[in-house]
Parts: structure tokens; C-alpha cells; sequence
């Protein structure tokens, strides 16, 4: 009898944890149309104009944030390490490389980002 009544606490406190551990339902999805991304030539305008926001117009903004970080970064430490004698261009030949990276970066994700918004919402 001491068994059958273990055995039916053990079943019931099994049924309360599962109880417990249901998924929590999501958010529902927005109800209206979604918005398309930007054109990729607008976000790579502005990554060219200022590094790491178009990192942040593709909504990453901390992958933007590195971006610039390792520009200033790689900047500082070729500025330091370079020959007097070499130009202000190879000075700062590592932030220029990182800056070229992300221009590159930020356009090759918002074409990314509008083709698949393109084919997965077909007009």
C-alpha cells in the first residue's frame, strides 16, 4: 500500500513539473505588412559616410560597433608602429582596411537582407 501511494505522489509531482515546463507561448506576429529593408545603395551611402552605421541600419549594430572599434584600433596601432618617413595613408593602413571592410560588409548584407525579403514576400 506504502508503494502505491509513492507511486501516486511521484506521478502527481510529475504531472506539476510538467505543467511547469510547458513552453510559454510567443508574441504574436505583427498583424500589418512588414516593412522592406533598406536599399542597399542607401546603407552603403551611409557606410561610406560614416563607418559602422551601416552595420546599424542593417539592424546589427554591434557588429557596427566592433567596426569601428577596430578601425580606431588598428588605426592607433599602424600609426604608432609606422616609419616617420611613410605617408599619413600608411599610417593609418589598418583602420582604412577595416574601414573598407565594413563599407563592403554593410552593402553585402542589405542586398542579402533584400533579396531574401524579396523572395520570401513575392509581389
Amino acid at each position: 500500500m506504502k508503494t502505491a501511494t509513492l507511486e501516486s505522489m511521484k506521478l502527481e509531482s510529475m504531472k506539476k513539473d510538467a505543467v511547469k515546463k510547458q513552453p510559454e507561448k510567443s508574441a504574436p506576429a505583427p498583424s500589418g505588412p512588414l516593412k522592406p529593408p533598406l536599399s542597399p545603395k542607401w546603407v552603403l551611402l551611409t557606410a561610406i559616410l560614416l563607418p559602422g552605421m551601416g552595420q546599424v541600419l542593417n539592424n546589427t549594430p554591434l557588429r557596427g560597433l566592433l567596426m569601428v572599434s577596430f578601425m580606431i584600433m588598428l588605426g592607433l596601432i599602424t600609426f604608432n608602429v609606422a616609419e616617420p618617413h611613410v605617408s599619413m595613408v600608411g599610417k593609418l593602413a589598418g583602420g582604412i582596411f577595416i574601414y573598407a571592410l565594413s563599407v563592403m560588409d554593410a552593402y553585402y548584407w542589405a542586398r542579402y537582407r533584400t533579396e531574401v525579403f524579396r523572395n520570401s514576400h513575392p509581389q
